[in-house]
């Protein structure tokens, strides 16, 4: 069914808000640009309000509705597959409550990451989850749970979520979960938002919980011979009780691409790989921890230990790595794929993806948290045709995610599964388990207007 023009114009009154024709491409699509929708509407929400208007509307009428923030999205979650409408939230950017007492903050969904933990942090709090799109809407970590690269000492986005305003598919809203710390008070109805990517309600407000920014923070840069030695060793820095904030690993030639498209140049090009650590919390507690890793490092074969103590060069080592999807595709098309597995397995998975490569001659480029097990692939589409690209892209990444169930992994850590993942994820994953998720679907969405299609949706 069209969209009735006139009447959404009674919802929406600013006509900078409201587009019927000539929706640019990137609200048609995701981050990455290839998969692209259409839409007979898009609509920039300024208030819950204008959400559940827009959502009776839809759901009335059975329209379509494709939810979407900053539109960083790997998976193509935020494409408008059946058309409709489009509702954007990034102009619900408010920040509407600090509360020190409690150690929340509340926001509007649309507010981007990077504006939330600058808020924050400038009045010696701290908003730990740490994906590395800053430009990302809050909203979106939640939608996919977003987990980022200081997971391993702080946990994901739904640990940082105490409460919830949501917009259900037929207008209702309701908030769950609160500002309490305990709840057992019936079911705790906001973990079925957390990761849903869109296809149970549209969240509007959250209520996140703050910890006291750490007094001092540390960066070190561990320089390894090739890659299988340096994942070997964060075994080591993980049972070693240092307690790092993030445990990074990289390829040094996805770091040479990072160079290249940044300016940034990493110490000792000789290495095969590195292993980039952060730690944080009291001064000595952060010197003392750091000292101690330089010291197991080294019997585990790194070929240098750099203490990044000056904080600009810091900050440009950090912004590599959280560049390094968008650098890989500067040089070439590529599938980014954000694969999870048991800790243990990691390198078993990474010697897999080297196996790999060679005997399909596609080129694979990992990085990823090494101390959570989410192994980041860029698969490189290089000089193949369409044609050739998505028979061996669909073949490759068939073997893969088949790999990594037998490892005891799971096929996203943190992007979502969104368009791009669902048939590999519907070949591995248990019927019971995707019916019941289609019975909650169906609960809370009877017509199916949101997000339909999309992720566990059949």
């Amino acid at each position: 069914m069209a969209v009735d023009r006139q009447y959404l114009r009674t919802i929406i009154a600013d006509e900078d808000r409201i587009q019927f024709d000539g929706i640019a491409p990137e609200y048609l699509s995701d981050t990455l640009g290839r998969r692209q929708g259409n839409a007979d509407a898009l609509i920039f929400a300024i208030s819950t309000r204008e959400v559940s208007e827009v959502l009776t509307y839809a759901y009335e009428n059975e329209i379509a509705v494709t939810p979407r923030g900053a539109g960083t999205n790997l998976v193509g979650a935020t494409v408008p597959v059946k058309g409709g409408i489009i509702l954007d939230l990034s102009r619900m950017n408010r920040i509407l409550e600090l509360d020190t007492d409690t150690m929340t903050v509340t926001v509007e969904a649309g507010i981007l990451l990077r504006d939330l933990q600058s808020f924050v942090e400038e009045r010696g709090l701290f908003y730990p989850p740490d994906p590395g799109e800053k430009a990302s809407s809050i909203g979106g970590n939640i939608s996919t749970n977003a987990g980022g690269m200081r997971a391993v000492k702080y946990g994901v986005t739904r640990d940082y979520v105490r409460g919830l305003e949501v917009v259900r598919a037929d207008g209702t809203v309701l908030t769950v979960g609160s500002k309490n710390v305990k709840d057992t008070t019936g079911l705790p109805l906001k973990h079925l938002f957390i990761g849903s990517e869109g296809t149970l309600g549209v969240i509007t407000k959250c209520i996140l919980r703050l910890v006291p920014k750490p007094e001092a923070a540390l960066s070190v840069l561990i320089p390894y011979p090739d890659l299988s030695t340096g994942i070997a060793s964060v075994r080591t820095i993980l049972q070693s009780n240092v307690n790092p904030t993030a445990v990074e690993f990289l390829e040094r030639s996805v770091v040479k691409l990072g160079e290249d498209y940044s300016g940034v140049t990493y110490p000792r090009p000789d290495a095969g790989s590195y292993i980039l650590l952060s730690f944080d919390g009291f001064a000595d507690e952060v010197e003392r921890n750091a000292a101690r890793v330089a010291k197991l490092v080294e019997k585990d074969g790194a070929l240098d230990y750099v203490i990044l103590r000056d904080k600009t060069y810091s900050d440009d080592i950090w912004k590599v790595r959280g560049a390094l999807v968008k650098a890989v595709e500067a040089v070439s098309e590529q599938e980014p794929l954000d694969i999870v597995t048991p800790i243990d397995k990691i390198v078993d998975f990474v010697e897999y993806v080297k196996e790999l490569e060679e005997k399909s001659g596609m080129k694979m480029i990992s990085f990823g948290h090494a101390g959570d097990g989410n192994v980041h692939l860029c698969v490189v589409r290089g000089d193949r045709n369409e044609e050739t690209w998505k028979r061996e892209l669909d073949q490759n990444l068939e073997e893969l995610y088949s790999r990594t169930y037998e490892l005891g992994g799971l096929i996203s850590g943190e992007h979502g599964l969104g368009i791009a993942k669902r048939s590999y994820f519907f070949r591995e994953a248990a019927v019971e388990n995707v019916l019941l998720m289609n019975q909650i679907k169906a609960a809370l969405d009877e017509k199916h207007i949101l997000n339909d299609h999309k992720s566990y949706v059949t």
